[in-house]
């Protein structure tokens, strides 16, 4: 089977429509979800192959297919995460700086940045007294360089 377009996102359906298909799931990493063509398989074994039309990222919950009664959705693996949850917008506006010198992306769910883990990050952290978790997380979407020069 070949996908060239998302059916739609799981969280646009109604539970209904959901619970009375069978749900066979593709875990992808977060890096993975960028990528427009890729074969993947899904957790019951099927070998499918995603080549789509649209430029758009793969998101946690997108429907690869579906029909009356089975559909295939799209699952992230966790990641190695810093969870940071500065206490000030000093303290906001110091880490963002910082890890934008380091081209880190990053991304937010409230009040809390989201960064890959990197160990020098999380020494930065320590030294700056800024509070931290280090979690495995679940994210929706790929972490995303934002490409610019300093030109």
């Amino acid at each position: 089977m070949i996908v060239e377009q998302i059916v739609t996102n799981i969280e646009k359906m109604d539970k209904e429509e959901i619970e009375k298909r069978h749900i066979e799931k593709v875990y992808l990493e977060s890096a993975l979800l960028v990528k427009r063509i890729q074969r993947v398989t899904t957790d019951h074994g099927n070998e499918i192959g995603i080549r789509l039309k649209a430029p758009r990222d793969l998101v946690a919950g997108d429907v690869l297919f579906m029909d009356d009664k089975n559909m295939i959705v799209i699952d992230v693996k966790t990641d190695d995460l810093l969870v940071i949850s500065p206490r000030s917008l000093n303290e906001m506006g110091t880490i963002a700086h910082q890890l934008g010198n380091r081209h880190l992306p990053a991304q937010f769910e409230e009040n809390d940045m989201l960064v890959q883990y990197d160990y020098l990050v999380e020494e930065l952290l320590q030294e700056l007294h800024i509070p931290y978790t280090r979690e495995d997380r679940k994210v929706k979407q790929a972490f995303r360089h934002i490409g610019h020069s300093h030109g």
